[in-house]
């Protein structure tokens, strides 16, 4: 018997309500959370954690070792996403998908960007320097902030509301239309493990080597689909769509990362904002230095491209539907589920 196709446009409608209207649930009661939890007790039993320089065989234990747990807890997450799946099919259609959508909205958050972004520029527009860098820290990047200037802390502001609205949103509800919600989470946990080991401290060097390029690898299209969003986005919201397809074309490779310059560049063109990592790229060279009002106005252009998002997949998964009920009707004695 063929499993029946997972994806439901009313689950999608539901989560993306849920995260508007009531946001993230507390820690205690968050899957996402519970595998950060997971993957910080595998990483204290990591083998050469303590910092200290290892031989190239301890350094192939840790790859292997970090492999186990960026794939094998994928693999393992997607496992028990299937066991929820026949969970919730035991219940009444109405407590179905209400419960697919609020397990889905876990792994997405709308709001939480946008509340984030908004945080810094309610602090820049105070000319609250400490207060706008203490927050973009907490909230949204992991690197030293002190430093930053006004400009610089709108620009990490805006470059990590574009790269979120790829790996944050977008990517779980792409994952959840080709996979379900077993997909959906096993993308969640793939990235946590990324966004927790693959870093290049010497802790974490060759711990997090295959949990990135894992990482990388199922954002190959998410990116590529979220620069395309916003560069239409961009039309809808007033802003510059040929100047960000132009800036997206020169620039979408010129960050380490194979899919973060994509989003990135196409707000940067969108905008028409330099936005610029010292030390590591400048995306949208020529641009404008950026604003604490150019915040808002990438928030605005992430939320037009969120919804062009979502309408997109609920249309090719209305069609796939429809294409499914019409096959199975062409098709004598085959009954669909």
């Amino acid at each position: 018997m063929n499993r029946r196709r997972r994806t439901r446009p009313s689950v999608l409608i539901i989560a993306l309500l849920i995260d508007l209207l009531l946001g993230e649930p507390p820690n205690r009661f968050h899957p996402v959370a519970w595998m950060g939890s997971a993957i910080a007790a595998a990483r204290r039993q990591a083998p050469g954690n303590r910092g200290d320089q290892v031989s190239p065989r301890g350094r192939l234990i840790s790859l292997a070792y970090g492999a186990l747990i960026g794939l094998g807890g994928t693999f393992g997450v997607y496992r028990l996403g299937r066991l929820a799946e026949d969970l919730i099919d035991r219940l009444p259609p109405a407590l179905r998908w209400a419960t697919e959508a609020a397990l889905l909205k876990t792994t997405f958050s709308v709001r939480r960007l946008a509340h984030a972004a908004r945080e810094i520029q309610s602090a820049l527009d105070r000319d609250d320097l400490p207060e706008a860098r203490r927050l973009t820290s907490w909230h949204l990047v992991s690197r030293e902030t002190s430093s930053l200037t006004q400009s610089q802390v709108a620009a990490a502001a805006i470059q990590s509301v574009a790269e979120s609205t790829s790996d944050g949103i977008m990517a779980p509800l792409v994952s959840y239309f080709c996979a379900g919600l077993p997909g959906a989470f096993a993308y969640r946990f793939a990235n946590t493990a990324d966004s927790m080991l693959g870093y290049r401290d010497e802790a974490r060097e060759w711990l997090g080597k295959v949990p990135a390029r894992w990482d990388d690898l199922l954002n190959l299209l998410p990116a590529r689909l979220t620069a395309l969003l916003l560069i239409i986005g961009a039309a809808v919201s007033g802003e510059d769509a040929g100047q960000a397809w132009r800036v997206w074309r020169r620039d979408r490779r010129k960050t380490a990362s194979p899919n973060a310059g994509r989003p990135m560049s196409a707000m940067a063109g969108a905008l028409g904002v330099e936005l610029e990592k010292a030390d590591h790229y400048t995306l949208g060279g020529g641009g404008s230095a950026p604003r604490a009002a150019d915040i808002s106005r990438a928030v605005r252009v992430m939320g037009t491209s969120v919804a062009l998002g979502l309408g997109l997949i609920l249309g090719v998964s209305i069609l796939q539907s429809r294409v499914q009920r019409d096959c199975a009707r062409a098709t004598p004695g085959k009954t669909q589920e």
